[in-house]
């Protein structure tokens, strides 16, 4: 029975695309409810891989996972999809906004595939995903009826953000967030993000090859240091 103060509890998890080596072999990874927690590593090394795992995007080839204490390589995939919409927060490297609504739009996207995400909102949704805007840096009445296309990078970034914390899911996981921007940027989005994140309770998951971020967090880890099958893009041994 995993310890319901873990919000993520990955053992023996492997995986491996058809016909290729082994590119995740994980012996124990644990991420603690309200927890921050830095995931470093090159490109190549298996950094999204591992999200898409931990999030329940793919099955892992051997191993388990609990999330929030449930166990997620046991679900089908119809029950990972529901847990992952109730219960997961995801910011995406390439932000994967839907151009053809507006921002306040975007924000409120989750509550339309997930009932529980909706019910959590204490308030107007759309108070409330106004509220995020505001509080990850995007306060500018005029920018939130905009096409999110019309944004800058940066602006796009904290949509997406606010996106992944409407409807206060327990876990935000952040692949690659701030790849875009300069380090003022990024140290500033960085900020708004783990505020808001410490305002709602919710643990992250961040993952980036900027090691210059780590100090931030709570506890950084190297996937080389967790990951037996670590390689980069060029198929060399990391470990």
């Amino acid at each position: 029975m995993t310890d319901r103060a873990v919000a993520i509890d990955a053992r023996e998890l492997t995986f491996a695309w058809p016909g290729k080596a082994r590119l995740i072999d994980i012996e124990r990874f644990t991420l603690h409810r309200a927890e921050r927690v830095f995931l470093r590593g090159p490109s190549g090394s298996g950094k999204s891989t591992l999200l898409s795992l931990l999030g329940g995007v793919l099955q892992p080839s051997g191993g388990e996972i609990h999330l929030l204490g449930k166990a997620i390589n046991e679900m089908s995939a119809g029950e990972r999809d529901r847990f992952r919409g109730e219960q997961i927060g995801f910011i995406f490297q390439m932000f994967n906004l839907i151009p053809y609504l507006d921002v306040v739009e975007n924000v409120m996207l989750p509550g339309r595939f997930s009932k529980l995400r909706e019910q959590r909102i204490i308030g107007e949704p759309v108070a409330e995903a106004k509220r995020l805007l505001a509080a990850i840096g995007l306060n500018d009445p005029a920018l939130l009826s905009r096409p999110v296309t019309e944004l800058s990078i940066g602006q796009q970034q904290r949509v997406a953000a606010a996106r992944a914390l409407y409807g206060k899911p327990g876990l935000i996981i952040a692949d690659e967030p701030t790849s875009s921007l300069d380090q003022d940027a990024r140290e500033n989005f960085l900020t708004l993000l783990m505020d808001e994140c410490r305002a709602q309770g919710a643990s992250l998951l961040f993952v980036s090859h900027d090691t210059q971020l780590g100090a931030r967090f709570d506890r950084v880890v190297a996937l080389k240091d967790i990951n037996r099958a670590a390689t980069d893009a060029t198929g060399e041994s990391l470990a």
